[in-house]
């Protein structure tokens, strides 16, 4: 009976392999093998009866069969018995022959079969196989290729066989006709080749050890005259190729007099397919074993071979292998193969081919005749040792080679060459050059390049080139005497800049390995090495380097440290000072960033170093010697200059060290002659060095530059031109400015003692002389940009110098007025619309030194300084509007920092000349120039006026120092000046107004007799108004203004108190509007403030502003008028509400305005909020009125007057001083409103009103607020909730989108829920007054109200503030009572309300349980209920209650709901299904411990609830984890319950497989009984409309029947099973067949 069943099992999976479907063939293979697992003798059977009976079976579908069979035989090989592997060899053996045609797929399925078989049965195999192999008969295909798999899968067992079958084959290879029955031979023969080649290397082991090459050769001899001799010249490709690979394994078995015989034609017929294949692996590996079968025999014949063989694998090395195409890479390893196997035979005929291909013009031959050369080099070491000099003389040319790809190549035989001892042959250097000269290659940015396969990807020949000296340096011991001290040679010539890194690493270590062996050792000596760079040259050039630490790969701590190594070859001083300051500059480098370092204390730092580095030595000699050098390397920078300019400093600072005046002028003479005056760079280093050098020699520097200006080089054009080419006519101006900025140097590092007497009578005389001008009396026309710079920059210099002196007080400069005269007139010069060049910047600085300088400016001069200096930089365009205009031009400075810095500059300035007149007329003057700047109508103009007066006020206060109490006269007319600044447009402007203004009043206090630090709280508040002032939120900005106003009210002296009014009066007409309406706050704030003051003034004042209401269309003014009303309001209170309403809807701006105006005073707003509230209700809110257009229909239209009310509601509500009116009348205003919203839902604007609607939302201007009935009363009814404290309600309601919920007549609901459970939240108290007046509304006779209602309290009660308040009671009845109410969404409410109590009062749930759960039953009940909403919310709302229940209230009603609510498991209904199952979940608690009934309906829904675990609705699958997790403890399965709570968590993901696998384990471990229950159940989802359920039942069952045992498998009608199982099997859903497939292969277990 089992036999049958399996028979029947594999019989139907067998039948099922016709799926056209890919994947559940592949499930219908695994299914199989499944169950040959277990029964693999059965199985196999089966297959060989299967496949007999249905031969006409497609062979497709027999292969999915044969491939199952060998599944099962390669994994039970030795549990099989000697009957069933002849029953499956015999059926293989057919199977593969059946058809003389070749099928591949069909019978290669068989032939590995065989091959499977063949591991155990090898003669039983070969048995068979054999019948088919008869002599003088061809062959099936596969038989010759069963044998040649054989012979690999199973060595020892098939090579006994293959002498029969070589003597049979032979004479078969003249009957093969077919390109395929060819290759197939080929084929068998290659195998053949190779396990006999196995078999004699492994004799140890093998069952016959006696057998020997000799036993084959004959016979494959045979085999190779026929491939070689006749099918080789085939004309088709896949042949040839066949032939080829065959060739090679059976070289090395052909007897060696006969490979000797053939080689003179094996090896040209073998070259010869090169030619006719473009894919050449095959032939190169085949040539590679004939090669090497021929260097076993030692043979004579391939010494003549050696030519054509050279001259056909040397281009397929040239051809470049391409990585994404694995084949050509394999090649060119095959044939570097073939070229070791050569080159070690024959040595010299090689390389005499190969060295001269190194000068081919062929750039691929280059390359590849060097990867050859690597491969030599490397493989064949012993045969190169004598030809090292030859090789090396060879590559003399390749060294040139200027191509990138045989750069790279060359580097990688150099490193071969350096690791087998080439380079310390005579010709290594040159070698080490190259590849320094790569190593200092300019680095490129990567380009975007096509893809190129002669170019893989790769690394720069730079790059490589810095790995292979580092690699050779660090771990090629034989090399260090070859590259120590040789590559010292490359330290100091500029054109190997790029190389210094690498070479200075390279060059520690070698150092550190000498000084390993002996201090002498590191030394580098001189007397054998002339070429070397001498110690001050390497000191020199690896201390400028070092200047630019970071460039070049951080260049700069290389240097420096090499610098370290080399000490004691520099100096033998040197080492204590050096070994302290060195690690510190390297640190300081590599903790720092490149931006992060400053590149000037950074080379301050570099010069202390090179100071304290002479001072060590102290030795005349040595310092005149390195200064020389420095000298000398001056020329080899040029293209580097900042390397040069620093290199200069270093030539300044030794010749300030050095003792020899003789050489000071000389080298000071020769520099002079020699600079480049047209490079800024270097004018800048000349002048530095000049500096540098007159802090020890003044005199020397000075008479230096005085000689060179009389010498005839300067004066005659063609003296010192005629040194250089390509001289500008400008050269005179560029060397004359760089002459300028040395003096100016001089001065600025000169000592203070020296300086003062020579400034005027050697400097400024020998400036002037070179600016080609005389200061007095003659004006300067110069255009040279770079000369009036260099003079601007010379004499701020000197100005600074005269400062710095303690003595400058006492020195009278007698040019300042004509030098401050000269700055005034570059800086007019300039263009007033651009700021191109630092000229303005630089000349306001010199002159903020001069004017500390004594004697005094004129006031004509002063003024004339000040006025061009603020034209010259207040009115500049904007930063981006000047980016615009010279978008095109390069300029050298960024503009952000040149205008930056010439505002610092401007205000520096402004400060020293305040500073000479610190009173308040000084301070007056000075506002004087810039007030006409601070009014500006232009932006930019206003910011940097602002900005400067704020520095200014600043400055003014600290510097301030009051002896005697005196009046600060002008304090209201500048306060007038900033306060209405505060609200600018410009953010900038309104901090800084503040900053002023806040200066002001302590400069006030200052004056009063107050301390300077004294601090009053009131002034200091201005400071913390300022973070408000950032945004630009007017009512922030006006809030400002009134709490400056109160401030300056305060403070400001009452005799300047109309003064200010009148000044700010004059604000009215600021440009800026913002200001304008500063100075309206301002005007009202200081009347608040000081009203009675100026009692007799303020009805004129109050008239004035109150007329603008209707005559000037200006906000600010509309804003003053309110506050006015808000003013007379508080005196006059007589409002005629009747007037207000009886104006047109909508109303216009003007009654809105006088509306809210009347919402200040509490007392009086609270009166009119009441009439309004009686207006409201006394009328119907909307009359029906037939619709003649739409038939019998008729709509709603609402009335005027409670319509008008509620606008004026809006209008009062929307003032912020209507607040304690609105609280006052909090409930009355929200249960009307919320009753007139109910009431508005879907009801029209009077046809009257209507077209004043459309104008009005039509009109310009702002936009109109909305007059439709419910947008008007959701208005208000949000404005009274703001208004009315409860700013989080409307928040809430607002960010939960419920305001538009509620004007939908199908969600204003749940609209209602959200404001209602807003109020609960955020207004509690307000709750007892507001439920009060709702409860009559339960019974209105409008449906709207009572839904309205209903939703209110439904929410309310599930909030325990209802509890807290005691209102509980009140809500549930009159919500309960309601369970009858006609409208069905009554009804439901009702219920969701009574379901809430749960959340809202737990605690009160089992009072009134009984009442509660008999409203539920009734609900599921509810007969009036066709779609099942008042079922769906009874469901929902029980399973809420249930948690809070007593257990003897639910349990007698418990088998009556579950039984009610299991049919919603499966329903259509998302909603249905979910509810329905949430509530089974609740229910199962109720069951633990003593329901036996309700376990029972656990386990009747167990199986739907795991299969709604593959719900399309993610809802359905949360519900079903949730009632799986609450049965499992009802279950009594610990294993279950543990699995439902950690697989089953609410948002972790499941494998669903893994998780119905260990559950269908745990169910046959506790339920084994209910097998076939829990089968049947699965089959009715068989049915399922849904694809996953579909496949989840049948994958349910397979998981149950893996587990089961074998005691309880009676259970189940197998037959049954099968049946619904194979009639699943044509679902038109491949998934689901699958898992059908899947499940037939497990029943395995059960039969």
């Amino acid at each position: 009976m089992m036999e049958s069943r399996i028979k029947r099992l594999a019989t139907t999976l067998m039948d099922a392999t016709t799926d056209k479907a890919p994947q559940v063939q592949e499930q219908i293979y695994a299914a199989l093998c499944y169950v040959g697992e277990a029964e693999p003798e059965e199985v196999l059977r089966c297959c060989d009866e299967y496949l007999r009976q249905h031969d006409k079976l497609a062979y497709p579908h027999r292969v999915i069969i044969l491939k199952a069979m060998e599944s099962v035989v390669r994994n039970n090989i030795a549990l099989l018995d000697k009957s069933t592997a002849k029953v499956v060899i015999f059926l293989a053996s057919n199977e593969m022959t059946k058809s003389k045609e070749v099928i591949r797929d069909w019978q290669e399925a068989a032939s590995s079969v065989l091959v499977a078989v063949g591991q155990r049965f090898i003669n039983k195999v070969m048995e068979e196989v054999l019948t088919k192999f008869q002599p003088g008969i061809l062959p099936h295909y596969f038989v010759l290729q069963t044998f040649a798999n054989l012979s690999v899968s199973n060595v020892f067992g098939m090579v006994p066989f293959l002498n029969s079958i070589l003597g049979t084959m032979l004479p078969m290879l003249g009957m093969a006709k077919q390109d395929h029955m060819k290759s197939v031979f080929c084929y068998a023969l290659q195998r053949f080749s190779e396990s006999i080649q196995e078999y004699l290397a492994n004799l140890d082991k093998a069952p016959d050890p006696t057998v020997r090459k000799d036993t084959f050769s004959n016979d494959i001899f045979s085999a190779y005259e026929v491939l070689f001799g006749s099918w080789l010249q085939h004309r088709e490709a896949k042949l040839r190729l066949a032939v080829v690979e065959a060739v090679g394994p059976m070289s090395h078995l052909l007897p060696g007099e006969k490979l000797e015989e053939q080689l003179p034609k094996l090896i040209p017929g073998i070259l010869a397919l090169y030619r006719k294949h473009a894919e050449a692996f095959s032939i190169s590996k085949s040539l590679c074993q004939i090669l090497e079968a021929s260097v076993d025999i030692g043979s004579r014949s391939l010494d003549v071979q050696l030519d054509p063989l050279l001259g056909t694998l040397h281009p397929q090395i040239c051809a470049p292998a391409d990585p994404a195409l694995p084949l050509t890479v394999k090649n060119h390893t095959e044939v570097l193969r073939c070229f070791t196997v050569l080159a070690c035979s024959f040595p010299d005929r090689v390389l005499a081919f190969l060295l001269p291909k190194l000068e081919s013009s062929n750039e691929r031959t280059r390359v590849g005749t060097l990867l050859i050369m690597r491969q030599i080099i490397n493989s064949a070491p012993s045969q190169m040792e004598i030809k090292k000099p030859f090789i090396l003389s060879s590559m003399k040319l390749p060294l040139q080679d200027s191509s990138d790809k045989v750069k790279r190549a060359l580097v990688q035989v150099i490193s071969a060459m350096a690791h087998h001892g080439y380079l310390e042959q005579p010709g290594g250097e040159a070698m080490v050059e190259f590849l320094v000269r790569q190593c200092a290659l300019a680095s490129e940015l990567p380009k975007k390049q096509a893809p190129d396969a002669e170019d893989p990807a790769s690394d720069s020949v730079q790059s490589i080139s810095i790995n292979t000296l580092l690699l050779l340096s660090t771990t090629v011991d034989r090399m260090s005497n070859v590259l120590w001290p040789y590559l010292l040679e490359f330290v100091t010539p500029i054109q190997f800049t790029n190389a210094l890194t690498p070479l200075c690493r390279s060059l520690m270590y070698l150092a550190m390995k000498k000084e390993e062996q002996g201090e002498s050792a590191s030394l580098i000596r001189y007397d054998g090495n002339a070429n070397l760079p001498s110690p001050y040259a390497l000191t020199a050039r690896l201390l400028v380097v070092s200047s630019q630490p970071h460039a070049g790969a951080c260049r700069g701590a290389a240097a420096l440290r090499l610098l370290h190594v080399l000490h004691g070859s520099v100096h033998p001083s040197l080492g204590p000072l050096w070994s302290k300051r060195v690690p510190l500059l390297v640190e300081r480098i590599e903790e720092n960033t490149e931006q992060a370092l400053s590149q000037r204390e950074w080379e301050e730092e570099l010069l202390l170093f090179l100071q304290e580095t002479l001072a060590a030595i102290a030795d005349s000699a040595w310092i005149g010697q390195f200064v020389v050098e420095m000298s000398r390397q001056l020329s080899s920078y040029n293209g580097f200059p900042m390397e040069k300019n620093f290199l200069y400093k270093c030539i300044g600072t030794t010749l300030g060290a050095c003792s020899s005046k003789d050489l000071v002028q000389k080298q000071l003479q020769e520099l002079l002659e020699t600079a480049r005056y047209h490079e800024e760079a270097e004018r800048e280093g000349l002048a530095s060095c000049f500096g540098l050098c007159a802090m020890s020699h003044l005199e020397e520097a000075l008479s230096k530059l005085e000689q060179f200006v009389r010498s005839d080089v300067f004066r005659r054009s063609g003296g010192l031109f005629s040194i250089f080419k390509d001289r500008s006519d400008n050269e005179v101006e560029k060397i004359k400015s760089t002459l300028i900025l040395c003096y100016g140097y001089v001065a600025a590092h000169a000592p203070q003692e020296l300086l003062l007497s020579r400034i005027e009578a050697d400097i400024l005389k020998n400036i002037f002389q070179y600016f080609n001008t005389k200061v007095l009396g003659i004006k300067v026309e110069t255009k040279d940009l770079t000369l009036k710079l260099c003079l601007i920059r010379s004499i701020c210099m000197i100005s600074q110098a005269i400062c710095k002196g303690g003595k400058c007080g006492d020195f009278s400069f007698s040019r300042k007025a004509e030098l401050v005269a000269q700055m005034v007139e570059f800086m007019k010069a300039e263009p007033q619309d651009t700021m191109r060049t630092p000229v303005r910047q630089r000349a306001m600085i010199t002159c903020t030194y001069l004017v500390i300088l004594e004697p005094h400016l004129s006031d004509p001069d002063r003024t004339e300084l000040i006025d061009t200096c603020l034209a010259g930089v207040l009115a500049l365009p904007p930063l981006e509007l000047a980016k615009d205009r010279e978008e095109n031009g390069a300029d050298a400075i960024p503009k952000e920092v040149l205008y930056g810095d010439t505002m610092s500059a401007l205000k520096d300035l402004l400060k020293s000349l305040l500073q000479r007149n610190l009173t308040p007329h000084g301070l007056q003057d000075m506002f004087a120039h810039l007030g006409p700047w601070i009014k500006s109508s232009k932006d930019h103009e206003r910011q940097r006026a602002v900005e400067i007066s704020a520095a200014l006020l600043d400055f003014y206060l600290s510097a301030l120092n009051v002896s005697t109490v005196i009046p600060f006269y002008n304090l209201s007319v500048l306060i007038a000046l900033f306060s209405p600044r505060c609200s600018d447009s410009v953010p900038s402007v309104r901090l800084h107004a503040v900053d002023c203004v806040y200066c002001l009043l302590y400069i006030q206090l200052c004056y009063e007799g107050f301390a300077r630090d004294h601090r009053d709280e009131m002034v200091e508040g201005l400071k913390a108004l300022k973070k408000g002032l950032e945004e630009p939120d007017f009512t922030v900005l006006f809030h400002t203004c009134t709490s400056m106003a109160m401030v300056v009210g305060k403070r400001v002296p009452p005799d300047q108190l109309m003064s200010l009014l009148l000044a700010l009066f004059e604000g009215l007409v600021d440009p800026d509007r913002n200001c304008s309406r500063a100075a309206t706050v301002m005007i009202n704030s200081l009347l608040k403030e000081r009203g009675a003051v100026l009692q007799e003034k303020v009805p004129d004042i109050m008239s004035i502003i109150h007329s603008k209401l209707e005559e000037v269309d200006e906000e600010h003014i509309r804003k003053a008028a309110q506050q006015t009303v808000y003013i007379l309001a508080s005196q006059h209170k007589s409002v005629v509400v009747s007037s207000l309403l009886g104006s047109a809807l909508p109303f216009d701006s003007h009654t809105c305005t006088m509306w809210r105006s009347l919402a200040t005073e509490p007392a009086l707003t609270s009166q009119i909020l009441e009439q309004l509230l009686e207006k409201v209700n006394r009328d119907v809110p909307y009359k029906e009125s037939k619709c003649f257009l739409l038939g019998s229909g008729s709509e709603r239209i609402a009335t005027p007057l409670p319509l008008a009310a509620t606008c004026a509601l809006y209008e009062i509500m929307s003032a912020p001083e209507a607040g304690p009116a609105v609280l006052g009348l909090y409930a009355p205003l929200f249960v009307t409103l919320l009753l007139r919203l109910s009431c508005s839902v879907g009801v029209q604007l009077p046809k009257s009103l209507q077209s004043r609607e459309r104008r009005s939302s039509s009109g310009q201007g702002p936009a109109a607020r909305s007059l439709q009935p419910c947008s008007s009363a959701v208005e208000t009814l949000k404005a009274m909730l703001v208004r009315g404290g409860s700013e989080e309600v409307a928040r809430a309601v607002d960010s939960a989108g419920a305001w538009d919920l509620m004007a939908s007549p199908e969600r204003h609901h749940d609209g209602i829920a959200v404001l209602a459970g807003a109020m609960a939240r955020h207004a509690g108290p307000r709750l007892p007054l507001i439920v009060k007046n709702l409860v009559p509304t339960l019974s209105s006779v409008f449906d709207s109200q009572r839904i309205t209602t209903t939703a209110f309290f439904a929410e309310l009660l599930g909030s325990n503030v209802v509890n807290d308040l005691l209102l509980l009671e009140t809500v549930l009845d009159g919500t309960a009572g309601r369970q009858k109410d006609p409208c069905t969404l009554v009804r439901v409410l009702v219920l969701r309300g009574l379901g809430n109590v749960a959340a809202g009062s737990p605690d009160k749930v089992r009072k009134h349980g009984a009442k509660l759960l008999a409203s539920m039953v009734n609900g599921m009940d509810d007969k009036d209920d066709p779609h099942n909403l008042v079922a769906l919310e009874a469901m929902s709302s029980l399973s809420k209650l249930l948690d809070h229940v007593e257990e003897r209230d639910i349990q007698s009603m418990l088998l009556h709901i579950a039984i009610r609510i299991r049919p919603f498991f499966d329903s259509e209904q998302p909603r249905l299904r979910r509810s329905s199952i949430v509530l089974f979940g609740h229910l199962s608690r109720f069951s633990r411990g003593h329901c036996e009934l309700f376990l029972e309906q656990i386990l009747n829904g167990l199986v739907t609830l795991l299969l709604h675990l593959q719900d399309p609705q993610p809802d359905v699958v949360n519900a079903c984890k949730f009632a799986l997790r609450m049965c499992g403890p009802s279950m009594g399965c610990e294993g279950l319950r543990a699995m439902f709570r950690t697989h089953l968590r609410e948002g972790r993901s499941l494998h669903y497989g893994e998780f119905i696998n260990d559950v269908c384990k745990h169910l046959m471990q506790s339920f084994p009984e209910m097998l076939n229950r829990l089968i049947l159940t699965n089959l009715f989802y068989f049915k399922s409309a849904w694809v996953d359920i579909r496949a989840a039942a049948p994958m349910f069952i397979g998981f149950l029947v893996l587990h089961v045992d074998e005691d309880h498998c009676q259970q189940v009608d197998l037959d049954q099973l099968i049946s619904a199982l194979n009639l699943l099997l044509k679902d038109p859903v491949p998934s689901v067949r699958m898992k059908v497939a899947e499940t037939l292969g497990r029943l395995v277990r059960i039969l």
